[in-house]
Parts: C-alpha cells; structure tokens; sequence
C-alpha cells in the first residue's frame, strides 16, 4: 500500500495518538483513513480494572492449539463492544410481527424488481420502518453526551445496516433513510452491501448513524441480544420470521411472524418506551401503507 488518505486533522490526532497511519490503512485494508478509524480503538472511561490474569493461560497443556493474530480492523470492534458492554446499561425488549402483508407485497412486485433490476427484500422495509418510527419517536433517533449530561436530538435519520464480512463485521449507513422510497433503499442496501464484501466502503459511508440494524434472518436464530452500538442509543436485532399459530377466536391461522430484538441504552430509554417504539415499529410491518404516508 501506498499513499494514505487522511485529512490534516486526522493526520494530527494520528500523531498525538503514536497511531502509525500506513500501519493501520494495511491493517484495514484500504488507503482512506477517517477519524472514526482512530477513534474506534479510544479507551473506555476509567473505572476500576478487571482482575484478567487468569484468562492468561497456556492452552496448549490441554492439546493441539494454533494461533491467529486478531487484525487492527478486528481488534477496533473488539474494543468498542467491550466498552459498550461495560460502560451501557443495556436492556433488550423482544417482540414479534405479522410480515403476511409485506410478503404478498414483496410477491406483487417482484416482477417490477427484476425490471428495474433491484430485489425487493425484507430488509429494505425494516429500514423504512425503522426510519418512520425514530421519526415518531425522537428520544430513540439521539445520543448522549460521553459525560451522560445531555442528550444531543438529531433532525436527520440515518440507518445502520450490519454486514457480515470475511473481514469483520462493517456498518455502512443508509443516510436520509426517512426521505426515500423502498426502491431507493433496496438498490442501496445491496450496493453497500456488495461493496462491504469487497472491503470498497469508504470511510464517510460509516459512521453517524442514528441507529443500527443486525439482521440474522438470512442465517437463522429465533432471538438475539444485540449490543448497542455508541454513540446510537438502540439497535434493531431481526432473526429468521417464523410460521406461528395465531387465534381468531376458536380458528388458528398460520401467520408468517418476525422475532424483533431491541437493545437500548437504559441511561435514556425506559422499558415503557422501548415497548411503545417496538409496538409501533411492528404495526409499521403488518400494515406497511403507513410507513408509506
């Protein structure tokens, strides 16, 4: 690798860190560095130390072991989950919804998909959702100060959307997600998400996301506890929807539900609140013409 593109600023606090710029564009695979790459390996906030020497252990008593290095890119995320987990009251709030209308929906227009050459997935209508309910719910689309003293709104919506790489686990933003059409955000998950595989996202298609989704449903799972992501105050966890018995008084009916995770920051977000925004979320899914209003 060769020159490395960084600003005068990033250049600076680069220095002022002993943070080697071409070292960590090698480690990241790629010559762009932003100041969140810097900033991703920030120590948490000093508190009294975990006794670790015990993890210090020679495995190889017990067998066969081989070794391999974690990556810088790696050891960044490794980092920013530890402190958030550490440092965040976290609590997750579970809950479900009806996809019957967004499966026949998504069935009615995937011949106009293959025209306009865009698969209209699930995903894209979590996203516009997600995007309709931090509109209605502000408290959820902010973030709080790193001295826990004041809660910074945000009159924009960005969306986060989790992509599982060979390299690592990368959150490319979907930005203005309120403002576009389930078109436009189906073309633009499946560009981010290809580029991410390809380790082509750049350094300002990350970061400043309002809030993040970690969507399992291609895997499996029937649940998970997502962490949150700081500065965001929440994140969406989806596992694979499921068919469950619903009751219309004596008759059952099969109905195509999708389990929902929501983990939250508990310094800002109450249960009540939490369960409010998931309710309405999930009401946004089984009747998708009002995230369309």
């Amino acid at each position: 690798m060769t020159d490395v593109i960084a600003s005068p600023s990033v250049r600076a606090l680069a220095r002022s860190q002993g943070i080697d710029l071409e070292a960590l564009a090698r480690d990241l695979d790629r010559t762009t560095i932003a100041r969140e790459d810097l900033e991703g390996g920030a120590k948490p906030a000093a508190g009294p130390a975990a006794d670790t020497s015990y993890w210090d252990v020679d495995h190889s008593q017990f067998g066969p072991v081989t070794e391999e290095p974690m990556s810088r890119f790696a050891q960044i995320a490794s980092a920013n989950l530890a402190a958030a987990n550490a440092l965040i009251p976290q609590v997750t709030h579970h809950d479900r919804a009806d996809m019957r209308a967004i499966e026949a929906l998504r069935k009615e227009l995937k011949a106009e998909g293959q025209a306009r050459g865009v698969k209209l997935t699930a995903l894209a209508f979590h996203v516009k959702a997600l995007a309709r309910a931090l509109r209605e719910f502000p408290r959820f689309n902010a973030s709080l100060t790193p001295d826990g003293k004041t809660l910074v709104l945000k009159d924009y919506v960005h969306i986060g959307v989790a992509v599982d790489t060979a390299h690592g686990l990368m959150v490319p933003v979907i930005r203005d997600a309120d403002t576009k059409g389930l078109w436009q955000i189906a073309s633009e998950i499946a560009d981010l998400a290809g580029r991410a595989q390809n380790r082509k996202i750049k350094p300002d298609e990350m970061g400043g996301a309002s809030m993040s989704i970690s969507n399992l449903g291609g895997i499996g799972g029937i649940g998970f506890t997502p962490i949150v992501n700081p500065p965001e105050l929440a994140i969406l966890g989806i596992t694979r929807t499921e068919t469950v018995t619903v009751w219309d008084g004596d008759t059952p009916h099969p109905v195509p539900m999708v389990p929902l995770d929501l983990s939250y920051d508990h310094r800002v977000v109450n249960g009540a609140d939490a369960a409010r925004f998931l309710s309405y979320f999930g009401g946004l899914l089984a009747d998708p013409r009002r995230m369309m209003v």
